[in-house]
């Protein structure tokens, strides 16, 4: 699929979110509340589960494994607007001359793609296509950690990757995630890439999270780390009640990127 093919229709994001919300969603339930025909429904649940979000189940479908993610050329393009948006309000609270962790992910290389204007910057990642994307600018000092090469989406991971990000103490890590449960644990995929998001938390003066809303109640299999270890995020809607109280309580910074 293209790009664009790959876009998800207001309709599509409003079954993403059921899901989300609930878990599993009936046909006949989407067909009530969206007030389409069935047929509509299960066109738009063949392309999303064509995409990895959601698993075909009797009666309706619920959300894809927690124990794999969705295709990195699929993750590129969902929600795009909204992790630019995201990515600039990012930016916005970097200063120049400051130095930097970005780990794996499509929301992280956007808010890399945002910091191209600013001056000075230290950077140090895991992420192949955030160093290219950096390395360009000659203002810029981008130093690439060294360990296994993940084939499908140019991250970095395993010991040696560990043993190179803990020999640094930096003012800003940002991170992105795959999920973030209701209890406010955040969540990821794979037990090598979150060791490594581990050593950022712990070797980041400030840690800011950049997560879209698609990411707030979704399920993934391995723990990062408590909310509580983070000191903002940065998104594009309000969390639900749960995680805004979470957020509250913990005084983290909220940042919401409301579309224009």
């Amino acid at each position: 699929m293209t790009p664009k093919q790959l876009d998800l229709t207001l309709r599509q994001q409003q079954i993403m979110e059921m899901a989300q919300q609930q878990g599993f969603v009936a046909t006949e339930e989407m067909v009530r509340i969206l007030d389409v025909t069935p047929q509509t429904i299960r066109r738009d649940i063949n392309e999303l589960c064509a995409l990895g979000l959601l698993r075909r189940y009797h009666g309706g479908a619920g959300l894809a494994s927690s124990i794999e993610n969705v295709d990195y050329q699929a993750r590129q393009v969902l929600c795009l607007e909204e992790k630019k948006r995201i990515a600039a309000l990012v930016a916005d609270q970097i200063p120049d001359r400051a130095s930097i962790f970005i780990n794996i992910g499509t929301t992280t290389e956007e808010v890399a793609k945002a910091l191209r204007s600013h001056q000075g910057l230290r950077v140090i990642t895991n992420n192949l296509h955030v160093a290219a994307l950096l390395s360009a600018d000659a203002d810029f000092e981008v130093t690439i950690a060294g360990g296994i090469v993940r084939p499908r989406d140019g991250g970095i991971i395993g010991e040696a990757t560990l043993d190179f990000i803990r020999q640094f103490k930096v003012d800003y890590g940002i991170i992105g995630i795959s999920g973030i449960d209701r209890d406010g644990w955040l969540l990821d995929f794979d037990y090598r890439e979150v060791k490594v998001a581990q050593a950022i938390i712990a070797n980041s003066r400030k840690v800011f999270l950049a997560a879209d809303h698609t990411k707030f109640g979704r399920n993934a299999l391995v723990r990062v780390c408590p909310i509580d270890q983070i000191d903002a995020l940065f998104t594009d809607a309000p969390p639900p009640r749960e995680i805004a109280d979470l957020l509250a309580r913990e005084k983290i910074d909220l940042h919401i990127a409301s579309a224009l």
